[in-house]
């Protein structure tokens, strides 16, 4: 008797992990850029949110969109993750005098910032097949990382201030999507919009 091709279907019972790094790196950027307004300064606040929520629960939201099969998210959320990470040892290892490590110079912080600008552009084209709370978040993104490596290249204050406020726009629009995911999720329907793309 010839065996039976019996085929199994899989379904995906994971949690949507992506409001997790959407809030990781909103809510972090948004603390950040409060900063770079002007209302506070560097401090162990901002770098222990760049560590443990903008950094290591990004990463996490990043290795469990992997699972999900889901690259766009896997690239985003690992990256951004670690973009924090890279960002808190930027200003934290050349204090280890041991190391002997000198700080970035204002040139390579704005080359540094002007890599992660393209590299958001790029991923913003990507968001045009998903929806428009997204193309906010990467559109807006990839200016704040241009202007910031503008004020860091010309040493303009205006310039890092009015990044600033562009910032917390960009953090909140992040805050926004995350949490509409998770309202929609939860109560079966359009809470808040994030206007998918029509395929």
């Amino acid at each position: 008797m010839p065996l039976q091709n019996d085929s199994i279907k899989v379904t995906d019972t994971t949690a949507n992990p992506a409001p997790l790094g959407l809030l990781g790196f909103g809510m972090t950027t948004v603390l950040l850029n409060f900063h770079n307004a002007g209302y506070y300064p560097l401090d162990s606040m901002i770098l222990a949110m760049g560590i443990f929520y903008g950094g290591l629960a990004q990463v996490i939201a990043g290795i469990m969109e992997w699972k999900k099969n889901n690259t766009f998210g896997t690239v985003a959320f690992t990256s951004y993750g670690m973009f924090w990470l890279t960002l808190v040892a930027l200003v934290t290892l050349p204090k280890l005098t041991f190391l002997g490590w000198t700080g970035p110079t204002d040139i390579s912080f704005a080359v540094y910032l002007t890599i992660w600008g393209i590299f958001t552009l790029i991923m913003f084209i990507g968001t045009l097949k998903l929806n428009r709370a997204l193309q906010f978040v990467f559109g807006s993104l990839a200016l704040l990382f241009f202007l910031l490596a503008a004020g860091k290249s010309t040493g303009s204050a205006s310039i890092m201030q009015f990044a600033g406020y562009e910032g917390i726009i960009c953090g909140a629009s992040a805050i926004y999507t995350g949490l509409a995911q998770v309202l929609n999720e939860v109560y079966g329907r359009v809470v808040w919009p994030i206007c998918p793309v029509k395929k």
